[in-house]
């Protein structure tokens, strides 16, 4: 925990927060909701690697997701109480974990500072608002890449022009209904980019580390298209210099060696 803001923690606050930004407090229904989503994303991705290779995974994937789902239901039902959350942490009830939050919360409020878990590691950073907000003004200035919207809100604007885009392809025929369809956007599925930070915990004074979150753009459906209909014909031109695993990549060198 770096405490830039030099907030006041108690032992059990402090304990807490070093239990790391992925710790669940013992509350099944949202341990189950996390279980379904990472299972369902572990199972796609692994399904894309086979595919990838044009293998069908089959029933032992769905065993092996199902053999892993039993295994988690049966760590999610052991009691807080009971298991080791970390060696020096202090191990306290639901309603005392709520109460810490909350007054945590509260401190931050009333304080004018934020929390947020610093990128590429465990660590949280406790900061005042107004060193978050100058850092930031000093980075758009000094790039003169972003602009402050302010009360401004462009994303109508936005979706109503990527909306008409689309018609035009299909009424000109460039693309189908269905591609229409599909690739048409409805204003609570967007939203626009934005630029945040993340601390870099592991350097002096903890500068900001730039991010764009732009995950639900307005295009963002378009390029995903266009990706799927670009990525085979770029693997098939690039395929002599891809190289996709460990052991590929030291077939690989032995070939080029020789």
């Amino acid at each position: 925990i770096i405490n830039e803001a030099n907030i006041q923690l108690t032992e059990e606050e402090h304990q807490l927060l070093r239990l790391g930004s992925k710790f669940i407090f013992n509350d099944p229904k949202t341990a189950a909701r996390r279980r379904i989503t990472v299972l369902a994303t572990l199972k796609r991705k692994i399904e894309k690697c086979f595919l990838h290779k044009k293998v069908s995974p089959g029933r032992p994937l769905q065993q092996f997701i199902a053999e892993l789902d039993v295994l988690l239901q049966t760590l999610h039902n052991v009691p807080t109480t009971r298991k080791n959350l970390h060696k020096n942490s202090v191990i306290v009830s639901q309603m005392n974990q709520n109460d810490i939050i909350e007054l945590i919360n509260s401190q931050a409020s009333q304080s004018q500072v934020f929390n947020l878990k610093s990128d590429k590691s465990k660590v949280f950073h406790l900061g005042k608002i107004e060193d978050y907000r100058k850092k930031s003004k000093e980075y758009i200035e000094k790039t003169q890449a972003y602009k402050y919207l302010g009360n401004e809100d462009r994303l109508p604007d936005l979706i109503q022009r990527t909306n008409k885009y689309l018609l035009d392809l299909r009424l000109t025929k460039w693309i189908t209904q269905k591609q229409y369809e599909l690739l048409s956007i409805k204003p609570n599925e967007v939203e626009l980019a934005h630029l945040y930070y993340s601390p870099k915990a592991h350097k002096s004074g903890t500068p900001q580390r730039p991010i764009i979150s732009g995950l639900k753009h307005s295009t963002i459906k378009i390029s995903k298209f266009l990706d799927d209909l670009l990525r085979p014909l770029f693997d098939k031109m690039t395929q002599e210099t891809t190289v996709t695993s460990g052991f590929e990549l030291v077939k690989k060198l032995n070939e080029w060696s020789k």
